[in-house]
């Protein structure tokens, strides 16, 4: 089953990959880097309040970053933050391989998602950040009352 579903793997690491093992490198290459299943339930609660928005797009053209799901008319930025990759203080785990790598790996993240936010205010923009364990109808209240303070109520 783990063969099947790509977590376990015969192949070798090549030379040039950050993978510690097979199996860590299977585990990275099935990491997705959009439409994750919290992104996906969040912009579902966001759609059925009658919501409408752009996904995955850069609001900053000198930016590099893209924004998880974005709200142009009322300039509401929303990011959906996995606790692993952006350092949960409730439930990140620093990894025991290649420890030192993932710790500066993290914290790089963390200083760009502080940029990043920074950048986006500066133009006049709301950032709404969720981290992937919120409860979606809990995090689609807290965009929806960003949304409404941005349009006067009118959402």
């Amino acid at each position: 089953m783990a063969h099947s579903a790509g977590l376990a793997t015969t192949e070798k690491v090549p030379p040039d990959s950050w993978a510690s093992s097979p199996e860590t490198r299977a585990v990275m290459k099935a990491n997705k880097g959009r439409d994750t299943k919290p992104e996906r339930l969040l912009r579902s609660a966001l759609h059925r309040r009658g919501l409408r928005f752009r996904v995955e797009t850069k609001p900053l053209p000198q930016s590099r970053g893209t924004v998880d799901v974005l709200f142009p008319k009322a300039r509401v930025a929303v990011f959906v933050d996995g606790c692993f990759w952006h350092g949960c203080p409730e439930h990140h785990r620093p990894s025991t391989k290649r420890s030192e790598f993932w710790t500066e790996k993290i914290k790089d993240n963390r200083a760009r998602d502080i940029e990043m936010n920074a950048a986006l205010r500066a133009e006049g923009w709301e950032v709404v950040r969720v981290w992937e364990h919120e409860d979606p109808q809990v995090a689609a209240d807290r965009v929806t009352e960003a949304i409404r303070q941005r349009l006067g109520g009118n959402c």
